[in-house]
């Protein structure tokens, strides 16, 4: 591939992004409708079986490189700029959430197997300005990697984050009240689902 290095940082992060998001994001897509199938499969095997599906959608991006990313807009400094804060403010909400979702919650054990792995009603820290900062930290990231390589692809992709994110967080919402009845619907009185709000309540 010909170009400048910011070219060549252009296109290998639009490659990354099409490796990596739509297979994180149709994880959580397959979890939630269909979960009581795989609370009977067992988290090991539903996290292998997704696993070898998300390792196949990345190693279909890599083979369809071409095509996928015919379509750039060349590279353009503000488009650059703009996106070094939007990174840096996902990479701050991701630590932020790493201190309140475990491992096991994060790879969704705990709602492959909920008998064995409880999770609180998390309200605290980043919980308590917005009730879903893990997907808020996804699209920006997304939206990040979007504006630096300025690929249509890219812009497809952070498109199809916003709408299959919040299916996901309808179907996620839908098992959290089940699960926590009135302490979650009062939560979502105070809380917002994807705007965080500047001064957050204290919980009642």
């Amino acid at each position: 591939m010909q170009g400048s290095a910011i070219d060549h940082a252009r296109y290998y992060a639009a490659l990354l992004l099409l490796m990596t998001a739509p297979g994180g994001m149709l994880y959580w897509f397959s979890i939630h409708p269909f979960i009581a199938f795989w609370r009977r499969i067992g988290p090991p095997a539903t996290i292998a079986i997704h696993f070898v599906f998300m390792a196949v959608l990345a190693s279909l991006a890599v083979l369809l490189r071409g095509p996928l990313l015919a379509v750039q807009f060349g590279t353009q400094a503000w488009l650059i700029v703009l996106a070094v804060p939007v990174f840096a403010l996902s990479i701050v909400l991701r630590i932020q959430v790493s201190r309140h979702l475990t491992s096991r919650i994060l790879s969704g054990i705990a709602e492959l197997a909920p008998d064995r792995n409880p999770a609180p009603l998390l309200t605290k820290g980043p919980f308590a300005r917005v009730r879903n900062p893990r997907y808020l930290q996804i699209m920006l990231a997304i939206l990040a990697f979007a504006l630096f390589s300025d690929y249509l692809a890219g812009y497809v992709v952070f498109a199809a984050s916003i709408v299959i994110l919040r299916i996901v967080i309808r179907m996620e919402e839908k098992e959290l009240r089940a699960r926590f009845g009135k302490a979650y619907d009062d939560y979502c009185t105070r809380v917002p689902r994807l705007v965080p709000k500047l001064h957050p309540e204290r919980a009642q």
